[in-house]
């Protein structure tokens, strides 16, 4: 395995840049579940029957605490990659695990949400608008809690191996993984929650 010193760790071998090209190509497939999701959700957002419609159910408070959580932890990721191109494996674990309590935060402020929207009768079962809105949001929900499991591995990894060309090709895999969720937020913070309101 030929080892380009030129390039940053996670891109130094051939092997690691075609696994960040393929893994680029993975979120191409994700942001066409996530578009699909969104159509379907702009679709179905007026189709309330006798249900609550968004401006009736949505709290500012939990989603701007969510976005506030979410975006913070985009930026300790980055600071973690930042660490592990400096070689400094401590700080960057220490970043990937700050993000991952930052995840699990957003996790336990999008529960109380949907006990929210349980308990006010917004159910799958309720109308079109509030399936296509829990089913959008599970779905980014889902990618969030498969995150923490992944980037808990990666801290183990990094523990037990060091940073090694195949460690920092990982981490760095996941960190696009974790912006990309980010970004998906970003759409459901401006698309589904503001405009809800509105």
């Amino acid at each position: 395995m030929h080892i380009d010193n030129s390039q940053p760790l996670e891109y130094s071998t051939q092997q690691n840049q075609l696994n960040i090209l393929g893994f680029w190509i993975f979120l191409g497939a994700e942001i066409m579940l996530f578009a699909t999701l969104f159509t379907a959700y702009f679709t179905l957002e007026g189709r309330t029957g006798s249900g609550p419609a968004p401006a009736e159910i949505f709290e500012i408070t939990p989603v701007l605490i969510e976005t506030l959580v979410l975006l913070t932890s985009s930026f300790t990721i980055g600071l973690g990659i930042h660490a592990m191109r400096l070689g400094r494996k401590n700080a960057m674990l220490t970043f990937f695990t700050i993000t991952l309590l930052l995840g699990l935060c957003f996790l336990g402020v999008e529960i109380y949400e949907f006990m929210h929207y349980y308990h006010i009768g917004a159910t799958y079962q309720t109308s079109a608008f509030t399936a296509a809105l829990l089913t959008t949001l599970g779905t980014h929900g889902a990618h969030v809690t498969l995150g923490l499991f992944w980037g808990t591995f990666i801290i183990l990894q990094v523990k037990k191996r060091g940073l090694t060309p195949e460690t920092a090709n990982k981490s760095f895999i996941f960190s696009l993984y974790w912006h990309f969720l980010d970004v998906v937020w970003i759409f459901i913070f401006s698309f589904i929650y503001l405009k809800g309101m509105m």
